[in-house]
């Protein structure tokens, strides 16, 4: 019987493990790049920039600005 040992052992696992964490670290820099974005939007909002500014800056839609700066409740 083939076992887990094993199949970690072959070329196609180790091959598909390392795309699979490839992947996992762009998706992580992604959302970290959208983090930023989504922290920096109250502070140019506090500097007097408009929504569509924001977002044409940011490149985010204005949509998500609006939810931004809408004070929480």
């Amino acid at each position: 019987m083939f076992g887990l040992s094993e199949l970690k052992q072959t070329k196609f696992y180790q091959e598909v493990f390392e795309e699979g964490k490839e992947e996992g670290k762009e998706e992580g820099k992604l959302e970290g790049k959208l983090e930023g974005k989504l922290e920096t939007i109250p502070q140019l909002w506090a500097l007097g920039l408009s929504i569509e500014q924001i977002a044409q800056a940011l490149g985010l839609d204005e949509q998500v600005v609006r939810q931004a700066v809408q004070p929480k409740s």
